[in-house]
């Protein structure tokens, strides 16, 4: 994890269109979060850069952006099975 990211619970948007909470991106994925930069780092276990996104605080800050993504929990899948996931 870089230095200057931190571990904080928020929401960003996958490459679904779903919002997903910061702590629990599920697909086997971790977060790091930069909230100054409002950023959001997606990776693998082994640190491999999956997904990167905007960083929101709370749902409503994802709606007031003018984004509509659903919430999904950790235990929806990430990407389609025709898409190889």
């Amino acid at each position: 994890m870089a230095s200057d990211m931190i571990s904080s619970a928020g929401f960003f948007v996958d490459w679904d269109g779903n919002s997903r909470s910061t702590d629990d991106p599920g697909g086997g994925y971790l977060c790091d979060v930069d909230t100054v930069a409002k950023y959001v780092a997606v990776t693998t276990a082994n640190g491999t850069l999956v997904h990167e996104a905007t960083y929101y605080k709370t749902l409503e800050a994802v709606a007031r952006a003018g984004i509509k993504a659903p919430f999904v929990t950790g235990s929806h899948p990430w990407g389609k099975p025709e898409e190889g996931f």
